[in-house]
Order: structure tokens, then C-alpha cells, then sequence
């Protein structure tokens, strides 16, 4: 399974519909002038979905030892209207928990 098949996973799992990649965004988050997030945010749109088209993806690695990848996937609901405002999004809840 190559990285958009496993986030096209990812979404289906968390959302129960699927997903066909339309593009990849970067982005890159700062805060005070400073990097908070760094990175390629793939852009999904959403088959059957009750409340959003557009599903915002990424995987990065998870853990002390970085052998363990996470995928994280944000719908375009609103505030969420971008792949910034997803990362955005993610980090607040991130934050949160």
C-alpha cells in the first residue's frame, strides 16, 4: 500500500466514505516567525460524505522511536475551509488532548 492508498485507508476508516486524491498542498505553519508545522497536505474529495466533499490528509511518524506512522485526517467543515486552516485545526486539537 503506497502513502495516498494508506490515507485514502485512514479516511475511509475515520469517516466511512471514500476518497479520491485531487492534489497535495504544503504548508507551513509558523508562530512568532517560528516553524510549527512543516509539511504536504494531501487533498481529498469525499464520495457520499453527509457533510463535507473535501477531506485534508497527512501521515507523519508517531512515537519516541518515529516506527510507528499516524495519518491524520481533518473534513472541510467549517472554520476548516483550506489545508492551512486543517493543520491549523489539528494542532489545536492536539493541543487540547
Amino acid at each position: 500500500m503506497n502513502y495516498i492508498e494508506a490515507l485514502q485507508d485512514a479516511i475511509f476508516k475515520a469517516h466511512g466514505c471514500k476518497a479520491q486524491h485531487l492534489r497535495s498542498i504544503p504548508v507551513n505553519e509558523q508562530f512568532k516567525g517560528k516553524p510549527v508545522w512543516q509539511g504536504i497536505v494531501e487533498v481529498f474529495e469525499l464520495t457520499n460524505h453527509p457533510k463535507a466533499k473535501i477531506c485534508y490528509a497527512w501521515g507523519h511518524h508517531a512515537g519516541d522511536k518515529d516506527d510507528k506512522s499516524r495519518y491524520v485526517t481533518v473534513l472541510e467543515i467549517p472554520p476548516v475551509d483550506s489545508p492551512l486552516a486543517a493543520v491549523r485545526a489539528s494542532i489545536v486539537s492536539d493541543y487540547r488532548n
